[in-house]
């Protein structure tokens, strides 16, 4: 491939001169020669490609890309529609050697020409494998291709999802190798391979099967299972063909996927970038079925082999148990003799413990018949104490007599003093004890007067009596102060 520029459909100019050079009557205007040499220039570069590295990549908010392609002597401004550049092949970079294909077109507002690009592709293997090896080393620095990321292949999964293409021999090498080795239910999810739209393809494929619930998922044809292991799988081919297994959509998804993925892309010599990322990395598809599942026959050949070790070993184990338990009932004696010489022993306790209990009892007794040669009558110890509470009770005896007499005469001396303090002998002496009628002494006149009747007391009976009278006697009563008042308040 060369590399100066490629052009297709170029006319000769020196054909059919200009128009331009025949004398007109009328000057043209700046814009109507603008569109005439718009128009001669996107009609005569319709459909060129172009070799040269890519320079001053901007980017504008509305999506449009400018750049321009370079070589060693030359310049060519470009451009990329928004649509255009979500269709690009490849990621578009400073100093990326690419091949564009477009059409050649003016700017009259500034007097230039420039390409409007609608494809794009790197210009030789060895451009691509510098964007592949920088590529890699950027998701390397994230940590997609840690080894502590990756999740171990089940042993024996139940289902197994394959991301494929439907109508390629792949899909029949898988489903030979797994029928030869170990029969399991396979998930198609059909894929592009290649080419535009293969690499968001691939990584919906994956991104489908780990958005299916692990208890399933219900269809109209019954329930969709989640699959155990992924296998992402294509034929062999050139870089450029293998190249969307090395685009970020396609690693991110197989880095991110919870279910343990196989990358089986190209043949074993074949590297992409989804290798990195996969659990496990497998050279061919064919190789990818190998390390999906065990060989059915190997299993149930070590299933035999392992039954047999397992048969063998439990016989050896109770041909030893048996040995051993031979051994240990030969030293073990006849029952009857065991019994005999238990008999035995038995017969000579019994006998040993009847003479014991012969001996304790009669030093026990022995013991007994001493103590009560030291022990004194009950009918002497009844006497003896009897002479002592007789000894101790005289001297009690007359002092209870001694202390009743003298308050005997102490009670006497009282009684005959509270007598001669009684009311009742005052009254003898000719006084007179008022009473209320509630039976209460009265001591004074004023008490006397709050009261319509009075009790009089005599030595020998009782008057009742009133004590209303006229006001200016009571008031005289009451300011006078006799003898019998003053001995009333004695009383």
């Amino acid at each position: 491939m060369t590399n100066k520029p490629l052009f297709m459909n170029t006319p000769s100019l020196t054909e059919n001169p200009p128009a331009a050079a025949e004398k007109t009557q009328e000057p043209l205007s700046v814009t109507a020669l603008s569109l005439v040499l718009k128009t001669l220039v996107e009609k005569s570069f319709a459909n060129v490609r172009v070799r040269g590295e890519i320079s001053g990549l901007k980017k504008a908010a509305s999506g449009h890309l400018y750049f321009a392609l370079k070589d060693e002597e030359s310049v060519l401004d470009g451009v990329c529609w928004r649509g255009g550049a979500a269709r690009l092949g490849i990621v578009p970079q400073d100093g990326l050697e690419v091949v564009c294909t477009g059409k050649i077109t003016t700017y009259p507002g500034r007097s230039k020409y420039q390409m409007v690009v609608e494809t794009m592709e790197a210009a030789g293997e060895g451009a691509l494998l510098k964007l592949l090896e920088e590529r890699r080393k950027k998701l390397e620095a994230e940590g997609l291709f840690s080894q502590t990321r990756k999740k171990p292949i089940p042993f024996l999964p139940e289902v197994i999802g394959v991301v494929t293409s439907p109508t390629g021999a792949v899909i029949r090498d898988i489903m030979h190798r797994l029928n030869d080795r170990f029969p399991r239910r396979v998930l198609l999810w059909p894929s592009l391979m290649q080419g535009e739209g293969a690499a968001l393809q691939v990584a919906q494929a994956i991104r489908g099967f780990n958005a299916i619930p692990k208890e399933g998922l219900e269809t109209p044809d019954g329930l969709l299972p989640r699959p155990d292991v992924l296998i992402v799988a294509r034929g062999g081919g050139s870089l450029e063909d293998l190249w969307a297994f090395n685009e970020e959509i396609v690693v991110r998804a197989a880095a991110e996927s919870e279910i343990p993925l196989i990358s089986a892309v190209g043949h074993e010599t074949d590297t992409t970038l989804i290798d990195y990322a996969a659990d496990l990395r497998a050279p061919t598809p064919t190789g990818a079925a190998e390390k999906a599942v065990p060989v059915r026959r190997e299993l149930e050949m070590q299933l035999a082999e392992t039954e047999l070790r397992l048969q063998r070993t439990l016989e050896r184990f109770l041909k030893e148990q048996e040995n051993i338990l031979s051994g240990l009932s030969r030293g073990i004696p006849s029952l009857e003799q065991f019994i005999s010489e238990q008999a035995q022993k038995l017969d000579d306790r019994t006998e040993r413990l009847d003479i014991a209990f012969r001996t304790f009892f009669q030093n026990k007794k022995s013991l007994l018949d001493a103590s009560a040669l030291r022990l004194t009558r009950p009918d002497i110890l009844l006497e003896r104490s009897q002479n002592r509470l007789i000894q101790a009770s005289l001297p009690l005896e007359n002092q209870i007599k001694s202390f009743i007499t003298q308050a005997e005469n102490r009670f006497q001396t009282a009684s005959r003093l509270l007598e001669s303090f009684s009311y009742e002998r005052i009254l003898e002496r000719g006084f007179i004890l008022a009473l209320t009628p509630q039976g209460k002494p009265v001591a004074t006149a004023a008490q006397a007067a709050m009261h319509p009747e009075l009790t009089l007391k005599f030595s020998d009976d009782t008057l009742r009596v009133s004590t209303v009278d006229k006001p200016h006697k009571t008031a005289k009563k009451r300011n006078q102060t006799t003898e019998d008042e003053k001995q009333g308040r004695l009383l």
